[in-house]
């Protein structure tokens, strides 16, 4: 339904309907919805919640993962996804956007944006993916400085640690990194770039009770694992960040190709969401009934392809 209507609208802040999925058992699935439409997209396939990627955005733009878009450029993503789908949105935080006054900038205007929950990292700037080399760490209590911050500036928003340890000082020292952060007040943590099932299961034994994120991308150092497999290895929750763009973009790419060679999307059509099946998806004639002045859309036949 419109997000203009009040009564469609969660009555709940976005963190505590965030937290509540985490807390009720299994495991939360969080595919990347990299703009509104994605959002809409997994909402309709039944997802509860979903995941706004810092590489997903960057790439949209243009631009490389390395950390720098802005806190109100990724407010501006954050609106649209929550917006067109009323889902909780857990954010990609990068590092904080700076030192402790910036993180808490950062929470303030992710919660204004309707965020539900935000993952920030234990990098240095220039940040790069989790999945590449060479990554440079924080000091851990610098971090977790990062982390009280986050804490004491927000409201409802549902805060985790993410720590790209693992693969510079071992499970040992991404474990000593994340109980630090739970210390300072973090609500879960994210171990990135783990390369087996056995530093899952290694990781989250040393965790108990810790809520846990993981992390299932795509041409990265983790091998697949589903769902139901990461939450037996004891994970709450599992993001596939880039996934929903990795899709658009490959079809996008055939498309131009397609035009170019063939003069025309002739040959494309039936790659094609239909209109009927955009209006359906953006709920186009819902806000048409909205207005009375607005004569309810009727959709073209097709014209026949030859």
């Amino acid at each position: 339904m419109p997000y203009l209507v009040a009564s469609d609208l969660p009555s709940a802040p976005a963190g505590e309907r965030f937290r509540a999925l985490v807390e009720r058992g299994g495991i939360l699935q969080l595919p990347g919805s990299h703009n509104g439409m994605a959002a809409l997209q997994a909402k309709a396939a039944g997802f509860e919640a979903t995941y706004l990627s810092g590489a997903a955005m960057t790439a949209s733009m243009g631009l490389p993962d390395l950390g720098i878009i802005t806190v109100d450029e990724v407010a501006f993503f954050i609106r649209q996804v929550a917006r067109a789908s009323g889902l909780p949105v857990l954010v990609d935080g990068d590092t904080g956007y700076g030192e402790a006054l910036n993180v808490m900038h950062m929470v303030r205007a992710f919660e204004d944006a309707g965020a539900a929950a935000v993952h920030i990292e234990d990098q240095l700037l220039p940040k790069k993916c989790g999945h590449l080399n060479d990554k440079k760490l924080a000091d851990a209590r610098d971090m977790a400085a990062k982390v009280a911050a986050a804490a004491k500036a927000r409201r409802h928003l549902y805060l985790i640690a993410r720590t790209d340890a693992a693969a510079s000082e071992g499970i040992d020292g991404a474990v000593a990194r994340a109980r630090l952060f739970i210390e300072a007040g973090a609500d879960a943590i994210f171990p990135e770039a783990l390369t087996s099932a056995e530093m899952f299961r290694a990781f989250a034994a040393r965790m108990p009770g810790v809520p846990l994120l993981a992390n299932m991308t795509e041409f990265g150092r983790t091998p697949f694992f589903t769902a139901s497999e990461f939450r037996d290895m004891g994970y709450r929750m599992v993001i596939w960040p880039v996934s929903s763009l990795r899709v658009a973009n490959k079809a996008q790419d055939e498309l131009y190709k397609a035009i170019a060679r063939d003069g025309g999307t002739h040959n494309m059509i039936e790659r094609m969401q239909t209109r009927a099946e955009l209006y359906a998806t953006i709920g186009l004639h819902d806000y048409e009934a909205l207005d009375a002045s607005i004569v309810q859309t009727i959709i073209p036949e097709a014209m026949p392809q030859l």
